[in-house]
């Protein structure tokens, strides 16, 4: 990739994320990790409380991209077969005829993910893994690029399901959104007063076609050995932390990576540098950790260790900024 390549690359990157801006005010970090998953063919975990633009950020970005969208409101009552799609009976044809779900398309929103029982979630563990779906022992690829982003609410847990291990770790990323700050809010409920809409217009900034080049982009981010070396004694080291039940698997340690590219690619980059890391650091970490029972008693936290380990991996010296 040249630098003229790379630099309408990271242009490109960044005119996305002023246009999401426009609906998600204030939240330009998120909105940088929610891109460089995407970048990095991952999906997203985001875990917060009501009301924080969870939703509209992950309709935003389909609609700045102008991929296909679909949302599935996932309830106690929901149906693998509502997620994947079924064959019918086409009594004209005399023939199966497939129905295809909304986990045909290019953005799939998975709204309250845990308010369907574990053989409902599992229906998307092949298509976020294997990017396909098998349909009465067909099995049909998924549009590309295919993202999942799911939310859940934190803080109401009756008539919820806890997402298995296996399905977390599926997820590149948890994300956060936050509260805004108190301007932001302000321009939050003006520009609410000023549209007299609940909708905000946004721009189609982008096509598949230049989303597909832009992944591919991600691939030509030089990453240093001792980079990947530091990546994966991160990783080694939540297994090792005394207080952690089950850490982080290899499959994180190649999420670091990912998201590092990513990043490097939103920075103008040709390399990756031990900052991209740690910037996705626990972002990639907090789902996969697992505390043990007595550090829970001791209220210890899985943000702190985290950091704790960010604190004491040292970084390669010559990669030291």
């Amino acid at each position: 990739m040249t630098d003229g390549q790379l630099s309408a690359a990271s242009e490109l990157c960044h005119t996305i994320l002023d246009e999401i801006g426009k609906a998600v005010i204030g939240k330009r970090d998120f909105l940088e990790k929610m891109l460089a998953a995407m970048l990095a063919g991952g999906h997203v975990l985001i875990e917060d409380n009501p009301g924080l633009a969870k939703t509209l950020a992950a309709k935003s970005l389909a609609r700045v991209l102008g991929g296909a969208f679909k949302r599935i409101q996932f309830t106690p009552d929901l149906l693998p077969a509502d997620i994947t799609g079924a064959y019918v009976l086409d009594r004209q044809n005399n023939q199966l005829r497939l129905i295809e779900g909304p986990v045909f398309a290019n953005f799939v929103l998975a709204d309250e993910i845990n308010r369907a029982p574990p053989k409902t979630q599992s229906a998307l563990l092949e298509a976020m893994e294997e990017k396909q779906a098998t349909l009465e022992g067909n099995t049909l690829p998924l549009p590309q690029p295919f993202m999942v982003i799911a939310t859940q609410n934190p803080i109401e847990y009756e008539g919820t399901f806890m997402l298995p291990e296996a399905q977390l770790d599926r997820f590149l990323v948890r994300l956060q959104v936050g509260y805004p700050e108190l301007d932001e809010e302000c321009a939050v409920v003006q520009q609410r007063m000023e549209r007299g809409r609940e909708q905000v217009d946004l721009a189609t900034v982008a096509s598949m076609d230049r989303l597909r080049e832009l992944i591919l982009s991600v691939e030509d981010i030089h990453v240093n050995p001792d980079l990947c070396r530091y990546a994966v004694q991160l990783s080694r080291a939540t297994r090792e932390a005394a207080k952690v039940a089950v850490g982080a698997s290899p499959r994180a340690s190649l999420a670091l990576i990912k998201m590092a590219r990513a990043r490097a690619l939103l920075e103008c980059r040709h390399f990756v540098i031990p900052d991209d890391i740690k910037w996705c650091a626990f972002e990639v970490f907090i789902h996969r950790i697992l505390l043990k029972p007595e550090a829970w008693a001791n209220s210890v936290r899985t943000d702190d260790l985290i950091k704790d380990i960010l604190a004491s991996v040292p970084v390669p010296r010559e990669l030291a900024v």
